[in-house]
Parts: structure tokens; sequence; C-alpha cells
């Protein structure tokens, strides 16, 4: 079987099995909007040891490539994983795709971005209410492919360009970011037409690549000053490992130090996957900054 073949029998093994695990329901949801897909799934600690008086929060995002298909469902298994390794959890759901369209065009300008920012700014607050053990002083954001996009994106708020409406005057109150193979960097992700070139419709097309690049490029959006990881398997056919090597060579250029945890033999789902051993690097990635 040619190397192509085989990557690719290898990349559709390792999504069947992130996908085959029975979706975990939350032990609360709370909304931050009035739009049916503005909430947050809670999750808390789900250790043999007595309940913790407080535990960190950990924010996932999901990934999808922001297209409607791809709800947060498909990542309840990983916010289970992390519950039970002594986190809470709040899993952001956000609006993707359009309504109007086959489900094939990715994200929705501005409000996938509006959600993304009125949920972090929401969290807080949210999770005291749902879980009070839950630690909003020891944060961390995380997502997965567009979901690891955004929470970078969501760590960077505070250094967007002057007049964004998603521009906060001081960065959030983030441990840090852990950021699993994410569209990191979107003129490369463009020019590589990653999930089927999922970042120029984000953008709203080609025409308007440019002038909203800098608004939500995660690249271009550095250095933020906050300690960010990313987790990278080396096999990945669906977000290619130089995407995350561009942002570290970005982020070094801007003089910031940014971990890449680089994975042999791992494509793109094992990060999420509770059956895979790459997922258990994810978590403790995340304890690093965490605890």
């Amino acid at each position: 079987m040619p190397d192509d073949d085989a990557a690719a029998a290898r990349a559709a093994a390792e999504e069947e099995s992130a996908f085959a695990h029975d979706p975990v329901e939350p032990d609360a949801t709370a909304a931050y909007g009035d739009h049916p897909d503005q909430v947050i799934d809670f999750y808390a600690p789900r250790t043999e040891a007595a309940e913790p008086l407080s535990a960190p929060l950990v924010v996932v995002f999901h990934g999808g490539a922001w297209r409607a298909r791809y709800d947060r469902r498909h990542i309840t298994p990983f916010a289970d994983y992390l519950a039970r390794r002594g986190f809470v959890v709040a899993n952001v759901e956000y609006r993707r795709g359009s309504s109007a369209d086959t489900g094939h065009e990715a994200g929705r300008w501005p409000e996938t971005f509006d959600d993304v920012a009125a949920a972090l700014d929401a969290l807080p607050a949210l999770a005291r209410e749902a879980l009070p053990q839950a630690d909003t002083r020891r944060m961390v954001l995380t997502g997965h492919s567009a979901g690891g996009h955004l929470a970078l994106w969501a760590a960077a708020r505070h250094v967007l360009p002057a007049g964004s409406p998603w521009r906060t005057d001081h960065p959030a109150p983030l441990r840090g970011v852990v950021a699993l193979a994410p569209i990191a960097d979107f003129a490369l992700a463009a020019k590589l037409e990653v999930c089927e070139n999922a970042v120029v419709q984000l953008l709203g097309g080609p025409d308007l690549f440019t002038e909203r690049s800098p608004h939500v490029d995660p690249s271009l959006l550095l250095p933020t000053g906050i300690a960010t990881t990313l987790v990278q398997g080396r096999g990945d056919v669906d977000v290619p490992e130089p995407v995350s090597e561009a942002y570290a060579e970005a982020a070094a250029k801007a003089g910031e130090v940014v971990g890449l945890t680089l994975l042999e033999d791992v494509g793109h789902f094992p990060l999420i996957d509770p059956a895979a051993d790459a997922c258990a690097v994810v978590a403790e990635e995340i304890a690093q900054l965490a605890w």
C-alpha cells in the first residue's frame, strides 16, 4: 500500500476510534445567550477520591472546521476524560456554518466570534453557579483543530486591532492555553487548503481574507503574554504539522516562547480520543498549567 494510502487508512481508523465513544451527558448546562447554540455544558470532577473543594476549570472548544454538522457532542467523551482527571470542564457550543447552507460552509461571521467572546466573558459566573467547586482562578483553555484556533483567539483578545468589537482592555485571567492540532496560521492553512479550505470560508471568501485575518488569525495576534502549548501529531493529515510550527515560529519572532509537543505516529483525532495514549499527553499538558 502506498504511503499516502496508508496514511489515509490510519487517519480513518483514528477518526473512527475517536467517534466510537458514546456521548457523555453533562452535570449542568447554562446559556450565555438566547440562541440555541449559545450554551455551555459543565462536567464535575469524576475522581474516586472525595469531591474536591475546588478544582481547576478547563474550557473546551470543539473542532469540526467551524461547520454546522459538527457540534459539541462529539467531544463530550474528551470532556468526561478530563473530568475523570480531576478538572471541572466547560464544553462550549457556538454558532457554526450557516442555517441556510448545506453544512459545507465554515463558520459564521461575525457570530462565531461573537459567541466565543460572550462565552468566555460569561464563564466565570456561570461556572461558579453551575459547579461551585470550579476554581476560575485556575482556568485553562483547550480546543481541537478549529477549536484549537478558537482557544488561541480567545486568549488573544487583548491584542486585537484597535476598534475590534471583541477586543478587551486586559488579558483574560488564564493559567494558559493548550491548543490541539490548531488551525493556528491562516495564510499557511489557506495555502494548504486545510479542511477543504475552511479558513477562507470562515473569513467570508478570498475577497475578505486580507481584511479580516488581522482580527482572527492567531499567528498575527502575538505576543499574548499567556502561557501557550501546542500539541500536534506528526502524522496529522487533516491539520498538518507545519501549521503548528508556523505559529510557534511567529511567536518566536514576536519574542514569545510557545511550547510545541510533537507526537510521533499520531494523527489528528487521537488527541481527543480517551482510548488513545495521546489523550493522556494532552491531559498532562493541561495539568502542568492548571495545578
